[in-house]
């Protein structure tokens, strides 16, 4: 199995910390790359289509963040989704259960799952396995 680029959006300092611990220490992935907001992600997809650089294999995706919340997030991505090379999955990480984000998830294609935080080496397993 080819190990995959993950990118965390999240503006929770500790849980960013903490998440990044346990995708290093299952080393499934060949990267990580964290963000604190949707725009600063955006940012970055656009300049790696831009430069020809590597692209997020997986998204882990938090909600409620300021600047760009998660769902801004996905409408900026399915504008520029036509460009990318691959396709890119996001995971909806939240602390939220409420079930109206759980349906509002289920309306974006990229959108492959919803994970309750904290994200744990089961759910890691899932993610990786998953094409």
């Amino acid at each position: 199995m080819t190990k995959k680029a993950i990118w965390i959006v999240d503006d929770d300092a500790i849980y960013q910390i903490i998440v990044n611990k346990i995708i290093q220490r299952s080393e499934m992935f060949s990267a990580i790359s964290s963000f604190k907001n949707g725009k600063d992600a955006i940012d970055d997809l656009h300049n790696a289509l831009e430069n020809n650089e590597h692209l997020p294999d997986i998204i882990l995706l938090d909600i409620n963040m300021p600047i760009m919340d998660g769902w801004e997030f996905m409408e900026e991505m399915g504008m520029i989704k036509p460009k990318f090379p691959k396709e890119i999955v996001v995971y909806i990480v939240s602390s939220s259960i409420a079930i109206e984000d759980k349906n509002k998830s289920k309306s974006y294609e990229n959108i492959l799952g919803y994970l309750s935080k904290p994200v744990t080496v089961n759910d890691l397993v899932l993610i990786a396995s998953n094409d």
